[in-house]
């Protein structure tokens, strides 16, 4: 089974970007604009405090009319998060954010931030786990 650390180790983009809850949230939509990214890790002296989200700014701040240069990260991001390990395997990561909604999970090593995955990265890796899969069968059969 691959595990997470395969998983942010065969990434492209491996960078991780990350704001503080300080920040506005024109700031923190900007940068995901930019980067091309749907969320951002909140931090705080090295320490994982929150996620935003696209979800989070359509829900938070468009929904209930308030204005991203005057909203902190901190207002709108979501508080409790779920993070996974270097060493979880991508199943046990689909099946949180399966049970959660999920789209992203921050990967943290002994409280560090090591690595963000979303659903596109683990749902890349079972593709390629499934066409190993397959490549092996026919192997197999054909002897």
């Amino acid at each position: 089974m691959t595990t997470v650390a395969q998983v942010i180790h065969n990434k492209i983009g491996q960078e991780i970007f990350t704001i503080s809850p300080e920040h506005t949230v024109l700031q923190a939509i900007t940068i995901m604009a930019n980067k091309g990214i749907g969320a951002l890790v909140v931090t705080q002296d090295n320490k994982v405090v929150g996620i935003l989200s696209e979800r989070d700014y359509t829900r938070k701040i468009a929904l209930m009319q308030r204005t991203s240069d005057h909203t902190t990260v901190a207002e709108i991001m979501t508080p409790k998060v779920i993070s996974v390990t270097p060493n979880h395997t991508v199943e046990q990561c689909l099946s949180l954010m399966t049970d959660g909604h999920l789209r992203h999970l921050p990967v943290l090593e002994e409280g560090v931030l090591v690595g963000f995955i979303s659903i596109g990265d683990l749902v890349k890796a079972t593709m390629e786990d499934q066409r190993k899969l397959i490549e092996q069968l026919k192997q197999y059969i054909s002897g």
